[in-house]
Protein backbone atom coordinates (compact mmCIF):
# COMPACT_ATOMS: atom_id res chain seq x y z
CA UNK A 1 0.00 0.00 0.00
CA UNK A 2 1.30 3.42 -0.84
CA UNK A 3 1.93 6.12 1.68
CA UNK A 4 -0.50 8.94 0.99
CA UNK A 5 0.93 12.38 1.51
CA UNK A 6 -0.63 15.61 0.41
CA UNK A 7 1.63 18.60 0.84
CA UNK A 8 -0.12 21.59 2.26
CA UNK A 9 -0.08 24.71 0.12
CA UNK A 10 0.71 27.93 1.95
CA UNK A 11 -2.24 30.35 2.01
CA UNK A 12 -0.09 32.93 0.21
CA UNK A 13 0.26 30.50 -2.70
CA UNK A 14 -3.42 29.71 -3.15
CA UNK A 15 -3.15 29.39 -6.93
CA UNK A 16 -0.66 26.51 -6.79
CA UNK A 17 -1.38 22.84 -6.13
CA UNK A 18 1.33 20.52 -4.80
CA UNK A 19 0.86 16.86 -3.99
CA UNK A 20 3.58 14.47 -2.87
CA UNK A 21 2.97 10.75 -2.84
CA UNK A 22 5.00 7.57 -2.45
CA UNK A 23 4.05 4.64 -4.67
CA UNK A 24 5.02 1.07 -3.85
CA UNK A 25 6.37 0.54 -7.37
CA UNK A 26 9.65 1.17 -9.21
CA UNK A 27 10.12 4.64 -10.70
CA UNK A 28 10.17 3.32 -14.28
CA UNK A 29 6.71 1.75 -13.87
CA UNK A 30 5.19 4.85 -12.27
CA UNK A 31 6.59 7.03 -15.06
CA UNK A 32 5.30 4.59 -17.69
CA UNK A 33 1.84 4.66 -16.09
CA UNK A 34 1.86 8.46 -16.62
CA UNK A 35 3.08 8.33 -20.21
CA UNK A 36 1.64 5.22 -21.87
CA UNK A 37 -1.99 5.54 -23.10
CA UNK A 38 -2.53 1.83 -22.39
CA UNK A 39 -1.98 2.58 -18.70
CA UNK A 40 -3.66 6.01 -18.68
CA UNK A 41 -6.93 4.45 -19.86
CA UNK A 42 -6.97 2.43 -16.63
CA UNK A 43 -6.49 5.19 -14.04
CA UNK A 44 -6.52 8.76 -15.45
CA UNK A 45 -9.86 9.90 -13.96
CA UNK A 46 -11.60 10.46 -10.66
CA UNK A 47 -13.41 7.65 -8.82
CA UNK A 48 -16.52 6.39 -10.59
CA UNK A 49 -15.55 7.78 -13.99
CA UNK A 50 -14.81 5.74 -17.12
CA UNK A 51 -11.94 6.74 -19.41
CA UNK A 52 -13.08 6.36 -23.02
CA UNK A 53 -10.00 8.05 -24.45
CA UNK A 54 -6.42 8.87 -23.45
CA UNK A 55 -3.88 9.88 -26.10
CA UNK A 56 -0.35 11.26 -25.67
CA UNK A 57 2.22 12.29 -28.23
CA UNK A 58 5.23 11.76 -26.03
CA UNK A 59 7.63 14.41 -27.25
CA UNK A 60 8.08 18.10 -26.53
CA UNK A 61 5.37 19.92 -28.46
CA UNK A 62 3.28 16.75 -28.70
CA UNK A 63 -0.40 17.05 -27.89
CA UNK A 64 -2.33 15.02 -25.37
CA UNK A 65 -6.03 14.65 -24.70
CA UNK A 66 -8.20 12.54 -22.48
CA UNK A 67 -11.85 12.21 -21.63
CA UNK A 68 -13.72 11.09 -18.55
CA UNK A 69 -17.30 9.86 -18.59
CA UNK A 70 -19.39 10.56 -15.50
CA UNK A 71 -21.72 7.80 -14.28
CA UNK A 72 -24.64 9.82 -15.75
CA UNK A 73 -22.97 9.75 -19.18
CA UNK A 74 -21.71 13.36 -19.24
CA UNK A 75 -18.34 13.48 -20.98
CA UNK A 76 -15.58 15.78 -19.71
CA UNK A 77 -12.60 16.42 -21.98
CA UNK A 78 -9.17 17.84 -21.24
CA UNK A 79 -5.87 18.19 -23.00
CA UNK A 80 -2.73 20.16 -23.56
CA UNK A 81 0.79 20.04 -24.88
CA UNK A 82 3.83 18.13 -23.60
CA UNK A 83 6.59 20.61 -22.82
CA UNK A 84 9.35 18.47 -21.34
CA UNK A 85 9.96 14.76 -20.94
CA UNK A 86 12.92 13.32 -19.07
CA UNK A 87 12.40 9.53 -19.08
CA UNK A 88 11.71 8.13 -15.63
CA UNK A 89 12.39 11.52 -14.00
CA UNK A 90 10.17 14.39 -15.14
CA UNK A 91 7.06 15.20 -17.13
CA UNK A 92 5.87 18.77 -17.85
CA UNK A 93 2.66 19.48 -19.74
CA UNK A 94 -0.07 22.06 -20.05
CA UNK A 95 -3.61 21.25 -18.91
CA UNK A 96 -6.94 22.81 -19.88
CA UNK A 97 -10.52 21.59 -19.84
CA UNK A 98 -12.40 21.63 -23.13
CA UNK A 99 -15.41 23.92 -22.94
CA UNK A 100 -18.87 23.12 -24.25
CA UNK A 101 -18.49 25.99 -26.72
CA UNK A 102 -15.62 24.16 -28.41
CA UNK A 103 -12.76 26.23 -26.97
CA UNK A 104 -10.45 25.46 -24.11
CA UNK A 105 -10.59 26.79 -20.61
CA UNK A 106 -7.89 28.34 -18.46
CA UNK A 107 -4.53 26.66 -19.00
CA UNK A 108 -2.24 25.54 -16.19
CA UNK A 109 1.16 23.86 -16.26
CA UNK A 110 1.69 20.52 -14.55
CA UNK A 111 5.11 19.25 -13.52
CA UNK A 112 5.45 15.69 -12.23
CA UNK A 113 8.80 14.46 -10.95
CA UNK A 114 9.77 10.92 -10.00
CA UNK A 115 12.52 9.91 -7.55
CA UNK A 116 13.70 6.57 -6.26
CA UNK A 117 12.75 5.95 -2.66
CA UNK A 118 14.39 2.57 -2.18
CA UNK A 119 12.15 0.12 -4.07
CA UNK A 120 9.39 2.74 -4.14
CA UNK A 121 8.82 5.97 -6.06
CA UNK A 122 8.48 9.44 -4.60
CA UNK A 123 6.30 11.52 -6.91
CA UNK A 124 5.93 15.29 -6.69
CA UNK A 125 2.97 16.82 -8.54
CA UNK A 126 2.83 20.58 -9.09
CA UNK A 127 0.11 22.49 -10.98
CA UNK A 128 -0.01 26.27 -11.44
CA UNK A 129 -1.48 28.81 -11.75
CA UNK A 130 -5.17 28.56 -10.94
CA UNK A 131 -7.65 31.40 -11.25
CA UNK A 132 -8.77 30.97 -7.64
CA UNK A 133 -8.26 29.01 -4.44
CA UNK A 134 -11.64 27.31 -5.03
CA UNK A 135 -10.62 26.02 -8.45
CA UNK A 136 -7.33 24.83 -6.98
CA UNK A 137 -9.15 22.99 -4.20
CA UNK A 138 -11.48 21.30 -6.73
CA UNK A 139 -8.42 20.11 -8.63
CA UNK A 140 -6.81 18.86 -5.39
CA UNK A 141 -9.86 16.65 -4.83
CA UNK A 142 -9.79 15.38 -8.40
CA UNK A 143 -6.06 14.73 -8.60
CA UNK A 144 -6.10 12.98 -5.22
CA UNK A 145 -8.67 10.57 -6.64
CA UNK A 146 -6.66 10.14 -9.86
CA UNK A 147 -3.60 9.23 -7.78
CA UNK A 148 -5.59 6.82 -5.61
CA UNK A 149 -6.67 5.08 -8.81
CA UNK A 150 -3.06 5.03 -10.03
CA UNK A 151 -1.95 3.46 -6.75
CA UNK A 152 -4.62 0.75 -6.96
CA UNK A 153 -3.84 0.11 -10.63
CA UNK A 154 -0.12 -0.28 -9.96
CA UNK A 155 -0.67 -2.64 -7.04
CA UNK A 156 -3.60 -4.68 -8.40
CA UNK A 157 -2.71 -4.94 -12.08
CA UNK A 158 0.79 -3.82 -13.05
CA UNK A 159 2.77 -5.44 -10.23
CA UNK A 160 0.81 -8.72 -10.20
Amino acid sequence: MSEKQNDSVPESDEKVLSITRIFDAPRHLVFEAWTNPKHLKRWFAAHGFDIPDAQWQMQPGGKWHSSMSKPNGVLLKMGGVCQEIVPDKKLVFTHAWDEETGGTGHETVITVTFEDQGEKTLMHFHQAFFLSKEVRDDHRTGWTEFLERLDAYLIDEVLQ
